[in-house]
């Protein structure tokens, strides 16, 4: 028991001198630091509405804020440690050893976040552009230094690693996807009148890019029918919406024309 009493007065003491050695500096300590938080969101939101009135991209701008930001966090430590006795120098002797062997073992995240600010950089795809990369397809919502934000017209949100989106083939189309149809007509039909038709039933339809125009011509030559292609440009928040609405279109287009859609037909001959 008296031990302890020992021991427990020790430590007392110990922090009784500390406290008294370096009262005034444990002071300057808290106001570097509260001061450096302060000026650090300060610099920040400046930064940031700065980078918006040059009309940086929103990502860029963000990241451009967070640096500035942590970095003067970063210079209020290194400033307010000496103050409490406590040197700098073995502190980042310690963090070079613990970073090697930390990016040894987590090898998978940081190349997440070497590939996150190459793509802030670079800037292959911003906010708002609908991308297809790795097999998947949506509207870029978030882009993260570790990871990117997918969604779709069904609300789904998809999250991508960044490692798997630089070195691969990323298409993009802007706020927009493109519109596959096709649909055959009979080759006794009128190929030409039909096609001026549905392009212009198309071109008046609301939903679709109207700054690129509708594309409607023979895309080939079948068994039993000409087959016309259709291309355009529907909104990716609305795609499968705006494809059921144009694939209605067409077919009232070849109704209102007496135009038919043939069938598979065979010719079968008996030879005797």
């Amino acid at each position: 028991m008296e031990q302890e009493l020992e021991q427990v007065t020790e430590i007392y003491n110990l922090i009784v001198t500390y406290l008294v050695t370096y009262s005034f500096q444990i002071l300057g300590a808290v106001i570097i630091m509260i001061v450096g938080v302060f000026i650090a969101r300060r610099i920040s939101t400046i930064v940031l509405n700065l980078c918006q009135k040059k009309d940086i991209d929103i990502t860029l701008s963000r990241f451009f804020a967070s640096c500035a930001r942590i970095a003067i966090i970063a210079s209020a430590v290194v400033i307010a440690l000496p103050k409490l006795g406590i040197q700098i120098t073995p502190f980042i002797a310690a963090i070079g050893a613990l970073g090697l062997g930390a990016g040894l073992a987590v090898q998978g995240l940081l190349s997440n976040y070497g590939a996150g600010l190459s793509i802030i950089l670079s800037r292959p795809f911003v906010v708002g552009d609908t991308i297809r990369v790795q097999g998947v397809w949506g509207l870029v919502k978030e882009v993260h230094l570790s990871h990117t934000f997918l969604t779709n017209e069904d609300g789904e949100l998809i999250t991508i690693p960044n490692k798997h989106i630089i070195g691969e083939i990323i298409h993009n189309s802007q706020a927009d996807t493109i519109l596959e149809l096709s649909v055959g007509i009979a080759y006794d039909s009128d190929a030409n009148a039909t096609i001026a038709s549905i392009r212009k039933r198309l071109s008046n339809m609301d939903g679709l890019n109207t700054d690129r125009p509708v594309q409607v011509g023979i895309d080939q030559f079948g068994d039993s029918s000409i087959n016309l292609g259709i291309r355009c440009w529907a909104p990716t928040e609305h795609f499968h919406e705006v494809r059921y609405q144009c694939t209605t279109a067409v077919h009232e287009v070849l109704s209102e024309n007496g135009i038919s859609i043939p069938f598979p037909q065979r010719e079968v001959r008996m030879v005797s």
